[in-house]
């Protein structure tokens, strides 16, 4: 086999792919179109762009955030040094100086020992080379189309319209019913109803909520392809019981029906997470949290996944992805990053981590294990590869989607410390057996 990958693009996921590939000893030719090229998000020639926020959440292991910093530190992180080297004052977040972050991983890989750095956009793809694609939720029109043409003209979807995600433990299951519509097959859905007050005041909430203002380029096709659900509740008080709170079809056992119901769908084959149907949207987090938390049987709900509305290119992994983030259709291709199917800026550099330590593994002709599903990055890769590839929604780091933990730790702080100490455990000893 090739001692070469070639790695397209050298954002969060191409450069730690290219880091594990380049410590393993394997030659690298990495391909960044910047600053030939740019996106409509991205301005700086450097590699390692960070556009949104300059935060990397929480490093604290009482959250899912941390707890996959410290995975990914004991897998010798790149991305992580360097977001230590250009640390701004957070609290107890990881946060950056972006433009420093990115010098300093530019640096990095440009004194990597067996990388050749290629400042070019690539338009075609040659399936007989080993290759990690990681060019992010902007990938190049030409590129897009060319990884469309190798998975299926329907396999990349290029906007990002999800709705949240909650916890299925903090769901007051005493302010719910489980039914299917007018009795017909099983009761998938967790039903949430509403009364006539909390509806209006849910609406009137949900219609002056403060939202994200979208860049110029993503405006038209996000709103022509899925109407978020503030605009629908914006075009009328009584619209959303005509569309997705509609109440038809269920009935009290009194008899007497809801006033307005939002239905909860599994979002996991554990059954620990539920989406809320229809509720794309592009409200602001906090808002998020704000309003959703006044549909009663949401009140006290974790919400482990928000919604989002933008421009993100990404495959359906449940259609096309193996553990190892290698494409089923072609082995020799791998698919990191946003691009993926994972959401986030750890997330995504987890995936290159993943898919560089895979790729160096198979050329060096060592077998390598499936990453624990009590761990965070494992969690993350089992759920992209294993999801609903009907519905499926690209997934970031939490805590419910982990296995349970074999004893019942009832308060909650302990609890997610405990899922941390056992997925660091997990993660050092998968690096003893496994890494080369």
């Amino acid at each position: 086999m090739k001692n070469k990958v070639n790695v397209i693009g050298c954002g969060l996921a191409g450069a730690e792919a290219t880091y594990q590939l380049s410590k393993r000893g394997i030659l690298v030719e990495l391909y960044e179109m910047k600053p030939t090229k740019f996106s409509p998000a991205h301005t700086n020639p450097n590699f390692a762009e960070v556009v949104c926020s300059n935060s990397f959440k929480s490093d604290e292991l009482s959250t899912a955030s941390g707890c996959l910093k410290a995975e990914m530190r004991e897998l010798d992180s790149l991305i992580l040094k360097c977001a230590e080297k250009a640390k701004v004052p957070a609290g107890s977040a990881l946060a950056v100086d972006r433009n420093k972050f990115s010098e300093i991983v530019t640096n990095e890989i440009k004194n990597l020992k067996g990388v050749t750095i290629h400042n070019e956009e690539v338009k075609t793809i040659d399936t007989t080379n080993l290759t990690i694609i990681a060019t992010g939720p902007l990938t190049s029109d030409a590129l897009s189309s060319e990884i469309a043409k190798l998975l299926g003209s329907e396999s990349l979807h290029f906007y990002d319209a999800s709705a949240p995600v909650v916890d299925a433990e903090t769901i007051d299951m005493t302010k719910v019913f489980k039914d299917a519509r007018y009795g017909k097959g099983e009761s998938d859905y967790i039903n949430c109803p509403m009364n006539k007050d909390e509806y209006y005041a849910f609406v009137d909430a949900l219609t002056s909520a403060e939202r994200v203002e979208l860049h110029e380029f993503e405006k038209a096709e996000i709103f022509e392809g899925c109407m978020p659900v503030e605009v629908m509740a914006s075009r009328g008080r009584e619209s959303l019981r005509f569309g997705t709170l509609r109440p038809v079809g269920f009935r009290y056992e009194n008899g007497e029906r809801p006033y307005a119901v939002v239905q909860l769908r599994k979002e996991s084959t554990e059954n620990e997470l539920y989406n809320l149907v229809g509720f794309q949207t592009n409200l602001k987090f906090g808002e998020q949290k704000r309003v959703f938390s006044m549909i009663p049987a949401l009140k006290n709900a974790d919400f482990v996944k928000y919604g989002v509305m933008h421009r993100n290119s990404y495959i359906c992994a449940p259609k096309h992805l193996n553990f190892d983030f290698s494409l089923k259709k072609n082995e020799n291709i791998y698919i990191a990053g946003q691009l993926s199917g994972v959401e986030g800026y750890m997330e995504s550099t987890a995936s290159g981590l993943v898919a560089g330590i895979a790729l160096a593994n198979k050329i060096h002709g060592k077998s390598l294990d499936i990453l624990p599903k009590t761990t965070i990055i494992g969690a993350i890769t089992n759920y992209i590869c294993t999801a609903s590839s009907e519905n499926f929604q690209p997934m970031n780091a939490n805590f419910g989607i982990l296995p349970a933990l074999d004893v019942i730790i009832k308060d909650k702080s302990q609890r997610k410390l405990a899922y941390s100490e056992r997925a660091i455990q997990d993660i050092k000893k998968y690096k003893e057996q496994n890494l080369c």
